[in-house]
């Protein structure tokens, strides 16, 4: 079944309860026109109150800084947009775990996110870890696990207004996720 990513994190205690939880994945966004953007000296202090059960990844919509990436303590980048090759290539040079918007060069993983046209139906035709966004929460979470996907990520649903994270509605998906698992362990 899916591995789980909480993206948009910017306050400590929510991460925490995340990763408590059970989130395999801790998205950060660093891309500034966000109203979930996080400094890095936010990510690493949130990052340094963490368990180091779920792997951080630093999220941005331009090519990022590395060593500052580093120094965060992201262990996935997640370049949300169409990445190169040569981009690509210097992420993974440097250490990291690539992800990338599905359309660009090949890296770990394709991102299907339906804000950017991509969907369930394109990501049925890739090779490779597909990470299935946008419009995911607990109404539909167990359809996205069931999706194929290797990591449903999820955000906005979590949210009580824009860029505030909503305890109650992170519960609530891990709630709907232990369901959907033990539905499938039972089968």
């Amino acid at each position: 079944m899916a591995e789980i990513k909480i993206c948009g994190v910017n306050n400590g205690e929510f991460a925490r309860e995340a990763e408590r939880l059970g989130a395999d994945y801790l998205g950060f966004i660093r891309a500034e026109e966000s109203p979930r953007f996080v400094t890095a000296a936010q990510a690493k202090a949130i990052i340094g109150g963490l368990t180091g059960k779920a792997r951080t990844v630093g999220v941005w919509t331009r090519f990022p800084d590395l060593e500052e990436a580093k120094d965060t303590g992201f262990k996935v980048l997640q370049l949300h947009y169409r990445a190169n090759e040569e981009e690509v290539a210097k992420v993974k040079a440097s250490g990291f775990e690539c992800w990338t918007l599905a359309g660009g060069a090949k890296a770990d993983a394709n991102i299907f996110d339906k804000s950017h046209g991509d969907g369930e139906k394109e990501m049925e035709k890739t090779e490779g870890r597909a990470v299935l966004a946008g419009g995911i929460g607990a109404h539909n979470i167990v359809e996205a696990l069931a999706s194929g996907a290797a990591v449903v990520d999820l955000s906005g649903s979590l949210e009580r207004e824009r860029g505030v994270k909503d305890m109650g509605r992170l519960r609530e998906l891990f709630a709907s996720i232990a369901v959907a698992r033990a539905k499938s362990a039972g089968r």
